[in-house]
């Protein structure tokens, strides 16, 4: 799936916002670390992705009219097998119908339910002024009440991210707390250096967010994605 390809199609739609199963092949194929998810059209492809990706998993509403998707029922976790996947994928879809009657539902996003992590967020927005500036900070509620967060413009060096990381007031949960073990700050770092070089590369992004990252005691997953693009 190219980057061009996709834009245009997007573009074509008439949306700047890429839907989740675009955005996280996008990204992964820019070697950000992102959960494999695939769109699942009919009950039976989902569970037959459902399969492949291996349980549990997670299904999610996959609609360009529907921001929200666990205010409409449109979200069903910790999936085990494959009549739960079913069903799953029949109450989203009644779900999504019903809450919003004229969505456009291209179909079902499928993902291996990833284990839980210490939470951060990567994002990134666009600066009038100064261009792509990339943001980092935990995730819950320390970015949103507590707004806890550090920034970059873009582009970032090595010592950029590891600066970002540092500066936030919730960095010693990073190191491990509470008998929590510490998280892989490399591999955050990186995280921050790919999504950094991915925007540089493609002035199109104009507002990224990885929301949540989970960071592990080795390596980081981000479990879900979101870009908007410029209209043209």
């Amino acid at each position: 799936m190219s980057f061009a390809k996709v834009i245009a199609q997007a573009r074509a739609e008439g949306r700047t916002l890429l839907n989740e199963v675009e955005a996280k092949t996008l990204l992964k194929e820019a070697g950000v670390p992102v959960a494999t998810t695939t769109l699942a059209t009919s009950r039976e492809e989902a569970q037959a992705q459902a399969e492949a990706a291996g349980y549990p998993v997670v299904l999610k509403v996959v609609s360009p009219d529907i921001a929200h998707k666990s205010d409409v029922g449109g979200v069903k976790l910790n999936l085990r097998d494959k009549d739960a996947v079913g069903a799953a994928f029949d109450e989203i879809v009644a779900n999504s119908k019903k809450a919003v009657p004229n969505a456009r539902i291209l179909g079902v996003a499928v993902q291996h339910m990833a284990p839980q992590g210490t939470e951060v967020i990567i994002g990134m927005t666009t600066d009038p002024q100064f261009g792509p500036v990339m943001m980092f900070g935990l995730g819950g509620i320390m970015v949103e009440v507590l707004k806890d967060v550090s920034f970059r413009l873009v582009p970032l060096a090595e010592k950029d991210a590891g600066q970002m990381i540092d500066e936030i007031k919730g960095r010693p949960v990073l190191s491990g707390v509470r008998g929590q073990p510490p998280s892989d700050i490399g591999a955050l770092k990186q995280t921050i250096l790919k999504v950094s070089e991915f925007v540089e590369q493609h002035p199109e992004v104009r507002e990224l967010d990885l929301n949540p990252v989970f960071a592990y005691p080795d390596g980081a997953l981000a479990v879900d994605a979101r870009i908007v693009i410029s209209e043209s």
